[in-house]
This record gives C-alpha cells, sequence and structure tokens, in this order.
C-alpha cells in the first residue's frame, strides 16, 4: 500500500500533460523547427520573450493573492447582491472590461475580471462561460482605443512615433465599431431574468487584510514595472515577500500556462521568421491599405496578433492601418489574441475553447468588413 502513492504520482502527472493540448502542440511545433531549421542561440532568447512572460508570471501572482484573500468573494456577493438583472449586471462587467483594458491593459484587465465574474458565477445563476466569452471580446476591443492597451498597440505607437492622444483618435473609429458589436452581442446573448443568489453567499466570506493588501500592492507594482519595461525586475520582486509568507499562493499558480505561453512564443516567433514565410510576404502590395489589412488579420489568425504585428511592422508604411487590421485579428481563432486563451485558461469552463470559436469566428466575419469601411470612410 506503502508504495502505491508514488506509483500514482506519474500517471495523474502525465493525465494532466496530455490535457494541455496547446502547450503540447505548439512545443513539438518549436522542437520540429529547431531540427529542421536550427538558428543561433540569441534567436531563441529573442523569440522567447521573457519580459512578457516575466509580466504574466507577476500578474498571476498577484491576482492569485487577491483570490486567496478572500477580496473577490466578498466583492463578487456585494456586486451581485445589488444588481437587479443578469443582463444589467453582463452588461457592467463587459463594459468595466473593456474599460479597463484601455489603461491596464488587455491581460491586467483578465486578471482583474474574469476571477470577478467567476466568483459571481459561483454565487449566482449568471452564465459564466458566457460572460468570459464576452470579457474576452470585450477586452480585444476595449485595449484598441490606447497606445498602451495592448502590446501591439504600444509597439506600433513607439514604431510610428504618434502622438498620444494622435494615436488614439485614429484608432477611435475602429475601437468604438468594435465595442458597439460586442455590446450588442451581449445585449441579445444575455438573459433577461433576474438575479438568483444563494443566501449563504450574503452571510459574508473571511478576508484576509494582511494578504489583500500584500497583492493589491504588487498588482499596482506590476503594473507600473510593466508600464516603464522593468517586467522581469517586478517579477523577480514579487518572488521574494510571496515565497516567504504566501508560499500556498505559488503552489498554486498555473505553472503550465506560463510554459505554454513559452512554446507559442517559440514555436510561432521561428515559424514567422522562416524563408518561406518572408519570401510569400514579398510578393505582397503593402503600399494598398486593403492588402495591409487583410494581411494583418490573416497573420494574426496564423500566429496570434503580436508576431504578426513584429512580422509586418517594417513592411507596412500605415502604421495605424497595421494596428487597426492585427486589433481586429485578434478575434476569429483563439490563438489570434493571447488575451482570448488567458480568459479561458483563468475560467477554467468546461466548453470554453468551443463556445469561443462558435461566437468569435462569426464576430470575425461580421466586424472585418464593418470595420474597414467604418475606418476607410471617417479616414
Amino acid at each position: 500500500m506503502v508504495s502505491a502513492a508514488p506509483a500514482a504520482w506519474p500517471r495523474r502527472a502525465l493525465e494532466r500533460l496530455a490535457a494541455e493540448w496547446l502547450l503540447l502542440a505548439f512545443a513539438l511545433l518549436a522542437l520540429a523547427l529547431a531540427v529542421l531549421d536550427p538558428q543561433p542561440l540569441e534567436q531563441y532568447r529573442r523569440w522567447l520573450r521573457l519580459p512578457t512572460l516575466a509580466g504574466l508570471l507577476g500578474l498571476m501572482i498577484a491576482i492569485q493573492g487577491i483570490r486567496d484573500s478572500g477580496l473577490v468573494q466578498r466583492l463578487a456577493a456585494l456586486l451581485a447582491a445589488r444588481a437587479h438583472s443578469l443582463r444589467g449586471l453582463g452588461l457592467l462587467l463587459v463594459a468595466a472590461t473593456a474599460l479597463a483594458s484601455t489603461v491596464l491593459t488587455n491581460d491586467v484587465s483578465l486578471f482583474l475580471l474574469v476571477p470577478l465574474t467567476v466568483a459571481i458565477g459561483g454565487i449566482s445563476n449568471l452564465p459564466v462561460l458566457r460572460m468570459v466569452v464576452l470579457e474576452a471580446l470585450a477586452v480585444n476591443a476595449g485595449s484598441t482605443l490606447s497606445p498602451i492597451g495592448n502590446p501591439q498597440n504600444l509597439l506600433l505607437w513607439q514604431y510610428g512615433h504618434l502622438p498620444f492622444l494622435g494615436f488614439a483618435a485614429a484608432m477611435l473609429p475602429a475601437a468604438a465599431t468594435m465595442f458597439a458589436l460586442v455590446a450588442a452581442l451581449a445585449w441579445c446573448w444575455l438573459p433577461r431574468g433576474r438575479i438568483a443568489i444563494e443566501a449563504a453567499a450574503l452571510d459574508g466570506h473571511r478576508v484576509s487584510p494582511a494578504l489583500a493588501a500584500l497583492s493589491l500592492l504588487a498588482l499596482a507594482g506590476m503594473v507600473l514595472m510593466m508600464e516603464h519595461g522593468h517586467a522581469l525586475l517586478g517579477a523577480l520582486l514579487l518572488l521574494a515577500p510571496f515565497a516567504l509568507l504566501e508560499r500556498r499562493t505559488l503552489a498554486r499558480l498555473d505553472w503550465l500556462l506560463l510554459a505554454t505561453f513559452a512554446a507559442i512564443f517559440l514555436g510561432l516567433g521561428h515559424f514567422a521568421a522562416l524563408p518561406a514565410v518572408q519570401h510569400a510576404l514579398d510578393g505582397l502590395d503593402f503600399g494598398r491599405p486593403a492588402v495591409v489589412y487583410l494581411a494583418g488579420i490573416a497573420a494574426s489568425q496564423l500566429i496570434s496578433n503580436v508576431p504578426a504585428t513584429v512580422l509586418l511592422v517594417e513592411r507596412a508604411p500605415d502604421t495605424v492601418a497595421l494596428a487597426v487590421a492585427v486589433n481586429v485579428g485578434g478575434f476569429g481563432v483563439a490563438i489570434g489574441s493571447l488575451a482570448n486563451l488567458i480568459a479561458l485558461r483563468l475560467a477554467r469552463q468546461p466548453g470554453g475553447m468551443r463556445l469561443l470559436h462558435l461566437v468569435s469566428v462569426p464576430f470575425l466575419l461580421l466586424c472585418a468588413p464593418l470595420v474597414y469601411l467604418v475606418t476607410r470612410w471617417l479616414g
């Protein structure tokens, strides 16, 4: 009987790893490309994008700490108790997610709002999976407006040397169109009934003030460090106090999510740099707005919108047109924007990937031509 537990551990580990199909698929892609097209070590370091991974780690630590403190559960109970209808609460969460993404970036917005949404769903009849899909769409729409709303905007804003407000004004027609579509979808898709709350949920949740304060300070500090380009230092500074004071929080982190993103960055970064891909791009006329728009969307669907931006930024003469394209490209398949994957991972709802595609792919097919017409008409 004593030897049964050690024997069972490898099997459980293998079963969990087998469920991580996205990690396995991109790890295999990265490995295959490394064998078929070996590159200098410096290239792999560049593709790995350590500052992005460090920023994600820091946010994960802070949000897990907020969850463990009980603060999210307390806020969820208060918010659910004061809402009048499921549709009203859902629209409030969607709007809050979009608004937060304009100033806190799309991933920070999701790290804040998705756990709150899941907590509300745990004590009420709020349809959590629908809400998470809507929030994934909302951060893509909201972050489009701001130069610091997402990594691709930040890159293009700095590359194009545009004023902050000038970039936001240029992106406003696209962002407004995208959010109007998300709001219309939320209005039609969310139920109109009243919120049914479990009575026990209103009795209050225990909150650890010390852990809540530490985690909130960690979140604010991490956002500031990311804003000033010191994500790696910020993550290291967070690891120390949590390792000393809250080891259980670190133990609960989704380390496989970090591994998944690392595999995605390596696999897609190498794929985008292949000579065949570069040769295909050489045959396109990026002086035409329609070519930039379609190329940005198509590349986002294949390699995600941040690598697509890196791939196309030196070829597209109009950085705003490329910004619109890659932001629209965040809709569609899940890999179009890494924020989609973060939202689904935070929610951990069965059937999440399937429902996201059932909604997001048709959404892209409707949104893409409409945004193009609006931006061309107002441009």
